[in-house]
Formats: structure tokens, C-alpha cells, sequence
């Protein structure tokens, strides 16, 4: 796995910018099944694991949907032709993972009886 900055998409995706030469974007073209593991921003915090289908978008198509995982992660950009051009000269892709299975969450690292 990889750390990813990642959102959700008003469908219940999770959804990921990325390159197309990066091995996650490899891997899901190959495999559509993957798991992500989402930690919360606290060191020995609670995390859980997402599994579902993956699939890969590439440009054009991925535009609108990069611009709502910008929205999702990062509020309004200051100029959104300037974001989209962003995005086209980057190359970039999008990944929307669908969940199917989840769990279970963790309590970080300590045993779940001493954690409030």
C-alpha cells in the first residue's frame, strides 16, 4: 500500500488523484479488487480497512470528477480553468474505489478494553 490523500465522492466512492505510471494505478487496471487502510490523524489512532472494487478514470473523462475530489479535500480552488489545465498538463487520472467490505475498526495500539 501507499499513502494516498483521498475523499468521498457523493456516490460513497472513495476517490484518489494519481499518475498513470504509478504501480496503484497499474495494479488496479490489472486487478480491480483493492483495499485501502484509512488512519486518523492522531499517531496510535483508530484506522480500518476498505475493501471494494477499483476503477481507474483518465483524462478527459476524470476532469469533473478531479475537480469534486479537489472540493472534497480542499474546499473551492481560486481559479478552476487554472485547476483543470493543472490537472490535463499533469496527465492525471482518478481512481474511485467502491466499498464492498469494511472493518474492523481499530483502536489503535492498544487492546480495545483500555480505550474509552
Amino acid at each position: 500500500m501507499s499513502l494516498v490523500t483521498m475523499g468521498v465522492d457523493t456516490e460513497g466512492r472513495i476517490a484518489i488523484a494519481s499518475y498513470p505510471e504509478r504501480v496503484k494505478v497499474l495494479n488496479a487496471r490489472r486487478d480491480p479488487e483493492a483495499s485501502i487502510s484509512i488512519m486518523s490523524d492522531e499517531f496510535n489512532g483508530d484506522w480500518v480497512q476498505v475493501d471494494g472494487t477499483i476503477e481507474v478514470l483518465y483524462l478527459p473523462e476524470a476532469l469533473d470528477g478531479l475537480v469534486d475530489y479537489f472540493r472534497v479535500i480542499s474546499g473551492e480552488h481560486s481559479d478552476w480553468d487554472e485547476y483543470r489545465q493543472a490537472m490535463t498538463d499533469q496527465g492525471k487520472v482518478l481512481l474511485h474505489l467502491t466499498p464492498q467490505r469494511w472493518g474492523p475498526i481499530s483502536c489503535g495500539g492498544f487492546p480495545a478494553h483500555l480505550v474509552d
